[in-house]
C-alpha cells in the first residue's frame, strides 16, 4: 500500500536524540516509527537520529540489533535494502551516562554541527522516569536547552500526584511548558483522532452527543497479554495506575469533551481539563479490582498473576469503575471504562449506547412490547480500528414490518486503500511540527492523579476478585454495569 503525504504534514528537518537509544522502547517503538517515516519521505536525509545510551556500539552493530524490529517494513529486496542503507546513514551513537553527565561533551559537539535556530532539537527520553532529572540536567550543562529544543518523555509520569508533581518540576526546571510532550501513544491512534472529526465535522453525531440521547458510554481496553517479564515493575503501579491514570481517562475525555472554539493544542486541552474536572469523587462500590489466576488464553494455557511475580501481592491487574460527570452534557449518563491483562480477547473499543426510542408505533396495542434493541455506535480502536453503528431496520421480504439490527461498517483498512501510520509515527512526526494537540499539559496529568489518588490511599476499602485468564474479568466487574440495569459490550475481533 502506498501512502500519500499531504503538503500540510510536511515537517522540518530535525535532530532527534534518543535518550537510551538502544533499550527496548527505542528498538520496538521509537527507531521503527522513524524508519517508516522515513520510507514515506517525511524523514529526509537532512534529519540526524542520535542513539545516545550507555551502551558503547558501532552504527553497524546498532543496525543488526535493530533491523529485526523493522523487518516488516524491508519489503523489497533491491529497494528494502537501499531504503534501510540510506536510513542507518542518518543514525550515530553516542555513549552517554546521563548520571555522571559523561558523553556530555561529545554528544553535544555532534548536535552543534548543525544546531540552528530553525532546526527543532528534540530529546526523547526513552529511560526510566528516576533518570529525568539527571538527564535534563546533562542537557542543560552542556548548552542544549535552547529555544528551539523539545522534550518527549513517557509514562509512568510518578506512581501517584505528589510524585508527578516532583518529577515535572524536575522537567520544568530546564525546559518550558511549551516544550515538554508528555506522550500517550493512544491519543495517536488513528480511529482516537477521527473520534474528534466524527464529533464535531458530523453534525448527526454531535447534536446527539450528549444525556438527551444517550444512555451510556462503555470504554474497554482489554490485554490477552500478562505482565511478561514486567513483573517487578507491575507490581508497583497495577491496573489502576498503568491505564486508567493516563490511556482510559484521556479517552474518557475526548469523548466528553465540549467543542473548542478552533482545533489547536491549547483549547483542546482546556476542553479535556474541563472535563477531568467535572468527575465526581468515586464511590466504593463503584470500583472492582481484579487479579487473574491461571487459566487458557486463545487455547494455549497460561499461569496466574501470582505465579509470575513469584510472591503474594495485592495489585490488581484488572478494573472496573463507574465514572460520573457532573455537568450540563452528561448529568445521568454514566461512563463505565473496564482494563485487565490476561482477558480473553486483545481489543479496545468504545461503545456509545442511545436511549431507547420513547414509543415503540410497530406494536399493535394490546400486544406484548418487543425487545428495543438500542442504537449503538462502536469505535474500534484496536485491532481493525474503525467505526460501527448500530440500526434497527426492516426485515427484507413480504410478511409485515419485521425488525431486526443491522450494521453499518467503516473498517480504515479496507475503505483507505494506503497503510495507515502507527500511533508512535504520528505522534513523533507532532513533535518535529511543533504540535502538542495528542500530548498531555501538566493540568491534566495532575487532574488524572486528583482523580485516581483517593482510590489508591483507600485500597483496602476494595476487595481484589479473582478471575480466570482467558475470561472477561471477574464477575464482580459485570455486576457493577447490572445494578445500573445496563450491561458490558463485548468486543468482536474480526468485526470492523
Amino acid at each position: 500500500m502506498s501512502e500519500l503525504i499531504p503538503k500540510s504534514a510536511e515537517i522540518p528537518d530535525s535532530d532527534y536524540v534518543i535518550v537510551g537509544g538502544t533499550g527496548d522502547l527505542a528498538l520496538r517503538k521509537i527507531f521503527p516509527a522513524l524508519f517508516w517515516r522515513y520510507l514515506a519521505g517525511q524523514i529526509t536525509t537532512e534529519f540526524r537520529l542520535i542513539a545516545a545510551a550507555r551502551t558503547s556500539m558501532t552504527v553497524e552493530e546498532f543496525a543488526a540489533t535493530l533491523r529485526p524490529f523493522c523487518a516488516d517494513a524491508i519489503v523489497d529486496e533491491d529497494d528494502g535494502e537501499a531504503q534501510w542503507a540510506g536510513f542507518i546513514a542518518l543514525i550515530r551513537i553516542v555513549a552517554l551516562d546521563v548520571v555522571s553527565g559523561e558523553g556530555g561533551v561529545t554528544l553535544a559537539e555532534l548536535v552543534n554541527r548543525r544546531l540552528s535556530p530553525e532546526r527543532p532539537l528534540i530529546f526523547y527520553l526513552a529511560i526510566a522516569p528516576t533518570l529525568f532529572g539527571a538527564a535534563c540536567d546533562t542537557i542543560a550543562t552542556h548548552g542544549l536547552a535552547v529555544p528551539q529544543s523539545r522534550l518527549v518523555v513517557e509514562k509512568p509520569l510518578g506512581h501517584d500526584g505528589s510524585s508527578a508533581r516532583a518529577i515535572n518540576k524536575l522537567l520544568l526546571n530546564v525546559f518550558d511548558e511549551a516544550q515538554i510532550y508528555r506522550i500517550d501513544h493512544y491519543l495517536g491512534k488513528e480511529t482516537v483522532q477521527n473520534l474528534m472529526a466524527l464529533r464535531f465535522a458530523n453534525t448527526i453525531f454531535e447534536s446527539q452527543w450528549g444525556n438527551h440521547a444517550i444512555d451510556h458510554v462503555q470504554i474497554t481496553v482489554a490485554e490477552t497479554v500478562g505482565v511478561d517479564g514486567r513483573a517487578s515493575y507491575y507490581d508497583k503501579y497495577g491496573a489502576l495506575r498503568d491505564m486508567i491514570q493516563n490511556h482510559l481517562l484521556q479517552l474518557v475525555c475526548l469523548v466528553g469533551m465540549e467543542p473548542p472554539a478552533y482545533f489547536n493544542a491549547d483549547q483542546v486541552r482546556d476542553e479535556k481539563l474541563r472535563v477531568l474536572r467535572a468527575i465526581q469523587p468515586i464511590a466504593p462500590e463503584d470500583v472492582v479490582r481484579g487479579q487473574y489466576e491461571a487459566g487458557e488464553v486463545n487455547g494455549a494455557p497460561v499461569t496466574g498473576y501470582l505465579d509470575e511475580l513469584g510472591k503474594t501481592s495485592n495489585t490488581e491487574t484488572y478494573v472496573a469503575l463507574k465514572l460520573t460527570i457532573e455537568n450540563w452534557r452528561w448529568a445521568g449518563a454514566p461512563f463505565y471504562v473496564r482494563t485487565g491483562k490476561r482477558l480473553a480477547q486483545r481489543a479496545s473499543e468504545i461503545v456509545i449506547t442511545f436511549k431507547n426510542r420513547p414509543h415503540d408505533i410497530f406494536t399493535k396495542p394490546g400486544a406484548p412490547a418487543k425487545p428495543d434493541v438500542p442504537n449503538r455506535l462502536t469505535i474500534r480502536l484496536q485491532p481493525q480500528e474503525g467505526l460501527r453503528l448500530q440500526l434497527t431496520s426492516k426485515e427484507p421480504g413480504p410478511g409485515g414490518m419485521r425488525l431486526f439490527p443491522s450494521e453499518l461498517n467503516l473498517s480504515f483498512d479496507d475503505t483507505f486503500d494506503q497503510r495507515l501510520p502507527d500511533a508512535y509515527e504520528r505522534l513523533l512526526m507532532d513533535v518535529a511540527r511543533g504540535n502538542q494537540t495528542l500530548f498531555m499539559r501538566l493540568d491534566e496529568v495532575l487532574a488524572a492523579w486528583d482523580i485516581i489518588d483517593p482510590l489508591i490511599a483507600d485500597i483496602k476499602q476494595h476487595d481484589l476478585y479473582k478471575y480466570k485468564a482467558g475470561s472477561m474479568g471477574p464477575a464482580q466487574g459485570d455486576d457493577l454495569a447490572l445494578s445500573d440495569a445496563h450491561a458490558w459490550i463485548d468486543p468482536h475481533v474480526g468485526d470492523a
